[in-house]
């Protein structure tokens, strides 16, 4: 999940070339497919933040609006995603790493003891509310220490992780915490998005290995869309993918009671929006446009397969 402050960072995830890794063929080949077909992952964040979103995201797996979602490992839900897990091994769950903690009444902190990551914690000693000042303040050791700890925590729980991304953009935000999340993946052989990252593009890549796995563009609606604009904005946008390797990333959830008092005062991002995006990744719309626009629907379990 991801507030207005962030959404310029996720919506700004662009391509880097695979050929500045060394690889001399793209991921589609790689894969076994045309070199130029349209892959496409379309990915639920922020399971274990509620019922209502594990819900609203389980049906939309098992009807394959989605093929891929990740996972609040801190967030108190996270038992639900767990049980789900074991029932449905196959089921692609990545593990939405999370370093802040946003809603104006409902909070969390981190999975590592706060005497071990102290600079993850504001004042109230909760995870920072907004992507900037937990820039601003995190210790790059420390946020090693607290994903690290989330990845434990979450094959603790039997959940086997396909991949690895960043809530709010935190891990996007600047070069030394990106390296954070490169390292980790590494460790732990797990394909991770990667975007670009401000400055000087050579420190990113020498980051990464020739199997490292590059998005190549990021489709995710904004405070901008209306939302009787809903389904046009993503039609349009499958209608306007280039070959290659894109992810949607959608925020499911039911506008119920529950999810109305996790997201208070917040609109964007908040239930009715998640109403809205379970509503079009599980209608007949959707699954028509990507027909009519021949795109190939992929999970990160495939791409997880390449670095073997």
């Amino acid at each position: 999940m991801c507030l207005r402050t962030c959404t310029g960072l996720i919506v700004a995830l662009l391509a880097i070339a695979a050929g500045a890794t060394g690889q001399t063929k793209n991921v589609a080949e790689r894969l076994g497919y045309p070199a130029d077909a349209k892959l496409l992952i379309v990915h639920a964040d922020d399971l274990a933040v509620s019922h209502s979103v594990d819900a609203a995201s389980f049906d939309a797996l098992d009807k394959g609006g989605v093929t891929s979602a990740s996972i609040m490992v801190p967030c108190p839900w996270l038992n639900e995603v767990a049980a789900y897990a074991k029932d449905n091994p196959k089921a692609d769950l990545g593990l939405h790493l999370t370093l802040t903690s946003e809603w104006k009444i409902y909070r969390w902190g981190p999975v590592e003891s706060k005497g071990k990551v102290a600079s993850l914690l504001d004042s109230s000693g909760y995870l920072w509310p907004e992507t900037g000042p937990a820039v601003q303040n995190l210790k790059a050791e420390e946020t090693g220490r607290e994903i690290r700890a989330q990845i434990e925590r979450s094959i603790a729980a039997g959940i086997h992780p396909t991949h690895l991304d960043s809530h709010m953009g935190v891990l996007f935000a600047k070069p030394e915490l990106f390296a954070v999340l490169v390292r980790v993946a590494h460790e732990y052989h797990l394909p991770f998005l990667t975007p670009r990252i401000p400055g000087d593009p050579t420190k990113l890549l020498s980051q990464l290995s020739e199997k490292d796995v590059i998005v190549d563009s990021i489709v995710m609606a904004n405070p901008t869309v209306h939302a009787d604009q809903w389904k046009q904005f993503y039609g349009n946008a499958i209608k306007n993918l280039k070959p290659g390797l894109s992810e949607m990333i959608v925020h499911l959830g039911h506008d119920d009671a529950e999810l109305q008092a996790v997201t208070i005062d917040h609109p964007d991002f908040g239930s009715a929006w998640r109403q809205r995006d379970y509503d079009f990744v599980t209608s007949p719309e959707f699954k028509k446009v990507l027909e009519e626009n021949h795109i190939v629907l992929i999970q990160w379990r495939d791409l997880q397969k390449l670095l073997k």
